[in-house]
């Protein structure tokens, strides 16, 4: 912290003075940019004569060349390159369900939108615990998860009042083969050099050596006839559509490219319709340009295709062996990243068609969420489950016979009068393993699951810190490399990363702190402790209990720390403090529905200085927090965060979050403003996190499953204007966050047995880790979480397995180990750097527009420095299989029902 000049001897005893690289990154809610993703502009093309031919509106991504650049091409190593919305369900169906007895369930939710529901009893069960496996098929989107039941017999579906029925009809079987892309064909069109409309680029009737290079970077020629994978429409009998094409898989995803060059080529057809067929159909096409930039460049306006949204323009340089990317999207497409590094220039071969391939597919998916494609596959889906719905459910009124319960899909299950059920699961199976070979043979099959191989620790890996903590965690905050913990029964400890450091008591019980902050850079420990009357904050310089941990003087109690109590906050619930103190702390304490506003003025240096020197400042920093005004609410927040305003001059707001509605609270005047009303029935609020965007304050909120991003410049004297903002969007976790963390360009939803990460710009997810009963401890610079599954084995490589032992919806996970019942549940912490989530991804971290001076000198610690690497084996979230991860706790095992397993997918 601030007082490292302390007598470096001392310090040997706990290791938490060295700064944290995470406290040099500066503000994790940094600023974020959509500028890196690209502007829009009306792209035009004419004729010889100069006459307008086409012309439309598409954002360009070229790489942010207004940014000041410190590293060549090739040297910064990526971490931020993910394939964004993994399409788990349809794979998982095809893999699990398909060719396999399993159960069919119809119904309405209480919108009235039928669902289907398929479930399976896992083949992979090895426990006396049935382990199953369901998918939720909805309109909007699917839900997939194991679970485990015990006691199945008792349980039946008919304990819903409108219980879903279930389905008898193989037929049934076809409705989850139409939903969700896993393969994907994009066109690849060779341009040579002055090329500008389409007639000419098709007519080329081969392609330099270049381009046969890039043609081999992309994949493997592959000939068409008797090909057995996945064939994106090409012709494998009769060599109609050419001889060979250009065929790959990446990442699971099988892709095929519709190479110009390789399609028939027809002498008399100037258009050269076979060509314009099949890449003209492509929602996604490549653009390999011969000549150097100076020449003139293509724009998508030459091509004449409604369909074509993407076209990715590729040029390379032979000189220094390298290729220029530009990326064109048609304005309706939502952003996709990965952002184009600046300048988009790729040395290194393997990193492009990485970058390439990842930035395809993800535009793919990306137009598939456009008005025009996303109600037609919503309304496919819809129209299938309805119709199954009215089809089957007027015979399922009539036979009452149909109302069984999941205990007949077990193998015990008495085998008196079964004739007839046997010989209906052979035909249902039989028609199952059907569709699936024809599927298959139409080379439509998400059958591929081969992995990358490639051998890269992903940005959010995380490490073990301590293992067999046996006491709950209440709150926690990390101070230099140590963690600081509240306890629910032995007061607040610190731990450190440090198997031969037992944990130091820094306050006994009789302190039950429930919030804290450690602010290293202000010498300041603020908490929040007791409750109800008797809450209290109270502010204590880190250098003083520095200084008696090191002494090993007696730990203090609530009464030594009369003097710390700011007076005023008796009764305090909550408390928020601005996240750039760069020019004062201002600190938030809600007292029922009263806000305190208290400020501290910064410690000038010169008494730092002299403390260090060895004259005593105050013991208790209570005498530097001044009163500066009181605000009535309308209601008790649940939820609060502080805004910074531009000037800071009676412009800061106070967002509260209470009843149906997230306000902003003008810190001056004490006027609120609604800023979002929640239209449901019960809201749980999660979060309002502070966020900058391009210098303009906005606002995550977070409540229920949802995101919505909220812009709340620019201010208008002191009042903000609040109006719907282009800039604003809105996205939905797939599980209930109890805690969200936003570490650019992440963000991080921690649900009871899930990390969900996803992208800050776009709301795309990224990366699903399973963990046990997860609790987020810290995270306002590095994050800790804890969970109760212990470590098997660790690997240091995470090769995105999505291998036949884990469920694609959980990639990963930790090996669960059996614990023997007598083993009282201990905890274990983990921690993620903060420097591995920001430090090297293209969204530069910044302070607010106040205090963004105050990073430059820290800039190159954004590299994560050697001391962040753990001595500890690090643990992987992603290699490690899932041996059981339904099996969460006996507990949970024996308590959860298929119709509390329904309601949870319900309410999702």
């Amino acid at each position: 912290g601030a007082m490292s000049g302390a007598d470096p001897a001392a310090s040997k005893l706990l290791t938490f003075t060295q700064r944290s690289a995470s406290e040099d990154l500066g503000c994790r809610r940094g600023e974020f940019s959509r500028k890196h993703y690209g502007s829009v502009e009306l792209l035009i093309s004419s004729d010889a004569d100069g006459a307008i031919q086409r012309a439309g509106r598409f954002r360009v991504e070229n790489g942010s060349s207004d940014e000041t650049t410190t590293y060549t091409p090739g040297t910064w190593r990526r971490t931020d390159v993910h394939l964004e919305n993994p399409e788990y369900h349809t794979r998982w169906f095809f893999k699990y369900f398909l060719g396999k007895v399993h159960q069919n369930y119809v119904g309405v939710d209480a919108e009235k939108n039928p669902f289907y529901l398929s479930v399976v009893l896992s083949d992979q069960n090895n426990q006396r615990i049935p382990q199953y496996r369901a998918i939720l098929w909805r309109k909007m989107n699917s839900d997939i998860m194991d679970f485990s039941l015990s006691f199945c017999s008792a349980m039946n579906l008919d304990r819903f009042e409108k219980g879903p029925r279930e389905i008898l009809s193989p037929e049934i079987q076809k409705v989850s083969i139409h939903t969700g892309s896993v393969n994907f064909k994009f066109g690849v069109l060779y341009a040579k050099d002055g090329q500008l409309t389409d007639d000419e680029m098709f007519s080329n009737e081969t392609g330099s050596d270049n381009f046969i290079k890039f043609l081999n970077l992309l994949g493997d020629t592959i000939c068409l006839q008797g090909w057995a994978g996945y064939r994106g429409g090409l012709d494998t009998k009769n060599d109609t559509t050419g001889i060979n094409s250009i065929y790959t898989v990446y990442q699971g995803h099988e892709l095929m490219f519709h190479v110009s060059t390789m399609l028939p080529y027809s002498k008399e057809n100037k258009q050269q319709v076979e060509r314009k067929r099949h890449i003209g159909n492509d929602i996604v096409t490549i653009v390999f340009q011969e000549g150097d930039d100076a020449s003139p460049s293509f724009k998508p306006s030459m091509i004449r295709s409604h369909f074509t949204h993407i076209f990715a323009l590729v040029r390379y340089n032979s000189q220094n062996d390298s290729y220029r990317l530009k990326i064109f999207s048609e304005e309706s497409v939502p952003l996709f990243g990965p952002p184009l590094p600046s300048p988009p220039v790729f040395t290194d071969h393997q990193e492009f068609r990485d970058f390439l391939l990842v930035k395809l597919i993800n535009g793919e998916k990306a137009t598939l969420e456009t008005p025009t494609f996303s109600q037609k596959r919503q309304r496919t889906l819809d129209m299938l489950i309805r119709s199954l719905y009215q089809d089957l459910m007027p015979d399922l009124h009539k036979n009452m016979l149909n109302r069984r319960s999941f205990s007949d899909v077990l193998p015990e299950s008495p085998k008196s009068a079964r004739k007839k059920e046997e010989a209906r699961q052979a035909e249902f199976v039989r028609v199952g393993q059907a569709l699936k070979l024809k599927t298959i043979v139409r080379g439509d099959a998400p059958t591929s699951l081969v992995t990358t191989g490639l051998c890269r620790k992903e940005p959010w890996e995380s490490q073990s810190f301590c293992g067999n903590f046996p006491y709950e965690i209440v709150c926690g905050d990390s101070w230099g490399q140590s963690l600081m913990v509240a306890t629910d029964t032995a007061g607040v400890m610190l731990l450190e990363d440090s198997p031969t450091h037992p944990p130091v008591q820094v306050f006994d019980k009789s302190m039950a702190v429930k919030q804290m902050h450690v602010l290293e850079p202000q010498d300041l420990l603020i908490t929040r402790a007791d409750k109800g009357k008797d809450a209290r904050l109270y502010v204590f310089r880190l250098s003083l209990l520095r200084r008696g941990l090191e002494e090993r003087q007696l730990v203090r109690g609530k009464c030594d720390c009369r003097e710390n109590k700011l007076e005023k906050t008796k009764g305090c619930h909550l408390y928020s403090i601005n996240t750039h103190h760069g020019v004062e702390l201002r600190i938030i304490a809600a007292i029922r529905n009263k806000l305190l506003l208290i400020t501290r003025k910064q410690p000038r240096l010169d008494c730092l200085s002299s403390f260090a020197a060895g004259t005593a400042l105050p013991e208790s920093p209570v005498e530097e927090f001044q009163y500066i005004r009181e605000i009535c609410l309308c209601d008790s927040p649940v939820v609060m965060a502080l805004v910074d305003g531009p000037t800071g001059e009676n412009d800061n707001m106070i967002c509260v979050a209470y009843k149906h509605q997230f306000d902003l609270i003008n810190e001056s005047t004490g006027d609120a403003y609604r800023l979002h009303h929640v239209d449901a029935n019960r809201v749980n609020f999660v979060a309002a996190i502070d966020v900058y965007e391009d210098g303009e304050a906005g606002l995550l909120l977070c409540y229920n499953n949802i995101c919505s991003y909220k812009k709340v410049c620019p201010f208008n004297g002191a009042t903000p204007m609040i109006q719907p903002s282009s800039s604003d969007f809105t996205f939905s976790w797939n599980q209930m966050p109890n805690a969200i963390v936003c570490a650019f360009p992440y963000i991080l939803a921690f649900t009871t047995d899930s990390i969900e990460i996803r992208l800050v710009v776009n709301g795309n997810l990224v990366y699903t880790a399973v963990v046990p009963e997860l609790q987020l401890t810290a995270s306002r610079s590095d994050i800790y979480f804890i969970s109760s599954a212990p470590v098997n084995s660790a690997s240091n490589c995470s090769s995105r397995d999505t291998s036949s032992h884990s469920s694609p919806q959980t990639p990963t996970g930790y090996e669960i180990l059996n614990h023997s019942e007598s083993e009282a549940p201990s905890k274990h912490i983990y921690k993620i750097p903060l420097s591995n989530l920001v430090g090297r991804s293209i969204e530069r971290p910044l302070k607010s527009p106040l205090v963004n001076k105050v990073l430059t000198a820290a800039a190159p610690s954004m590299i994560a420095p050697a001391h962040v690497i753990p001595t500890t084996p690090s643990l992987s979230l992603s290699r490690m299989e899932i041996k059981e991860i339904a099996s969460r706790t006996r507990k949970e095992l024996l308590g959860m029902s298929i119709q509390t397993t329904l309601q949870h997918f319900l309410s999702l």
